[in-house]
């Protein structure tokens, strides 16, 4: 049985009762895409876009900034051809001066776009998140 079995295949969520390792697991298992980021030490919106964009392996002038983000996540990977889905973890988004619930939540609009995306291509997207 799917870890996943109650889990819309396109959706941002907290993390919650999921574990890493679990999730990293059944994406394995799904044959999907595994992509993660820790931002703990992160203070920065442009901090934050950097440590996703180099977990994720994007090129660098791609996570300059959310804009840059959203394009990797959606055209970007789409050009690059047919895609199995997408399990995407970022733990312990940052809550500083600099990186508040303003700039957290727009990040998180950044993979709701990227979800959205994706559901169209009917491809799964699943992005789970924590807050420090």
């Amino acid at each position: 049985m799917s870890l996943l079995i109650s889990v819309p295949p396109n959706l941002v969520q907290s993390i919650r009762a999921f574990r890493v390792t679990e999730l990293q697991e059944e994406a394995a298992r799904l044959g999907q895409h595994f992509l993660y980021a820790h931002c703990a030490d992160m203070l920065t919106k442009q901090q934050v876009c950097a440590r996703i964009g180099e977990n994720f392996h994007f090129p660098k002038p791609a996570s300059k900034n959310f804009e840059a983000l959203r394009v990797s996540l959606t055209d970007t990977i789409h050009k690059a051809g047919p895609q199995p889905g997408f399990l995407v973890v970022i733990e312990q988004l940052p809550n500083t001066q600099k990186f508040d619930k303003e700039a957290r939540e727009t990040l998180l609009d950044v993979f709701r776009d990227a979800a959205d995306f994706w559901a169209e291509k009917k491809v799964p997207f699943r992005v789970f998140y924590s807050f420090e």
